[in-house]
């Protein structure tokens, strides 16, 4: 097989199963290889440009979409145990997000079985069984019996997008989750973004109304003010990325930025970055302006460059205020340095695509 295989689901495969649609195509391959082709996380499956990666041989596939298979296997989500936990306790928890996984799940995988579920794991799903565990062997190093339970459900206050990493936050009680969503309507909790942007932007505050249609589909500004949601960022250039042989030469081919909100709607910082003429490196969704060609992203960005760095608010029982910082993880920090020396980053696993939701209103 070549390094990367791309199929086109036909109306005749309308409703078939991913591993049956595989070996259709993959005439020389027995059900065994199809089904290990995407447990070992190399078969990716959507629409442009959101072909997302596939752990569910059983999907049932729909005409139009585009089935793409690695010749590598995707780097594996990471496990219950292996998410870092900021602060705990009885009314809040606030973890890192991982890049490559969605903060909560979709509602239409919420009655997957648990061995399905576990192929696609999610942030709330992982805390609560690291917290639940942790809980277990507390209570087992002081001598007590503690059944095996669920436990209460965290409950999400705000989301960030599947491929953005950084803090989140979650309540863990009705009465913290109706505090914190309080203070999210009302705008009064802090969140900074780090984000790696095409061209070199100048500092300053974009607002708009934001409407789900722009006109061809996708979420973008409107000029109806009856129509959409008011939305408000602050930008701030941190530094332009920038060669030593570059710096007395040109401009910046990319900038580092630091992204304020004042709301939080759905692909905020996305849609106003690329609405400057700034697009998120890694974004592929918001590359391309309305009626406009592509703007052209050579920074090989195996993500989209967004991070989530700070978050802040008031805990809802006590009234204290917290606040808490996050350095961006690796791949950001290698791709920041490889551009900061004139080079790019590796690009996208598994011919690319975009992992992203599109189902809330309180998501960058």
């Amino acid at each position: 097989m070549s390094q990367f295989s791309e199929f086109q689901c036909q109306e005749t495969d309308e409703g078939k199963t991913l591993a049956t649609c595989l070996r259709q195509w993959l005439s020389d391959k027995s059900w065994a290889d199809v089904k290990r082709l995407v447990a070992t996380r190399r078969v990716r499956l959507g629409r442009e440009p959101a072909i997302d990666l596939c752990m569910d041989p059983v999907r049932r596939v729909h005409a139009g979409e585009v089935v793409r298979i690695s010749g590598e296997s995707a780097p594996p989500p990471p496990r219950a145990g292996a998410i870092k936990i900021r602060h705990v306790d009885s009314q809040v928890v606030v973890v890192e997000k991982p890049s490559g996984i969605s903060t909560v799940r979709h509602p239409a995988e919420r009655q997957w079985k648990e061995n399905r579920r576990e192929l696609v794991p999610c942030l709330d799903e992982l805390v609560q069984a690291q917290l639940r565990h942790e809980s277990v062997g507390l209570a087992a190093a002081k001598g007590k019996f503690q059944q095996k339970s669920p436990g209460a459900r965290l409950r999400v206050v705000h989301r960030i997008d599947k491929e953005t990493s950084g803090l989140v936050v979650f309540a863990r009680t009705v009465d913290a989750e109706r505090a914190l969503g309080g203070q999210f309507r009302a705008h009064t909790v802090h969140r900074r973004y780090l984000a790696v942007v095409l061209g070199q932007p100048q500092s300053g505050t974009i607002s708009s109304v934001l409407v789900r249609d722009r006109g061809d589909g996708r979420r973008g500004s409107g000029s109806v003010t009856k129509v959409g949601k008011e939305a408000t960022t602050h930008m701030e250039v941190v530094k332009p990325l920038l060669s030593e042989k570059m710096q007395k030469t040109a401009s910046a081919p990319f900038t580092l930025v630091s992204c304020r909100l004042e709301t939080g709607r759905t692909h905020q910082i996305r849609i106003h970055m690329a609405e400057m003429g700034h697009p998120v490196a890694g974004d592929p969704v918001y590359l391309q302006p309305f009626g406009a060609p592509p703007f052209d992203d050579k920074s090989g960005a195996p993500r989209l460059a967004l991070h989530a760095a700070e978050l802040g608010f008031e805990h809802p029982t006590t009234g204290e205020a917290l606040r808490w910082e996050m350095q961006p993880p690796p791949d950001m920090r290698k791709l920041i340095e490889a551009l900061e020396e004139g080079k790019t980053g590796p690009g996208r696993p598994g011919a690319g695509g975009s992992e992203t939701e599109d189902w809330d209103d309180e998501e960058t």
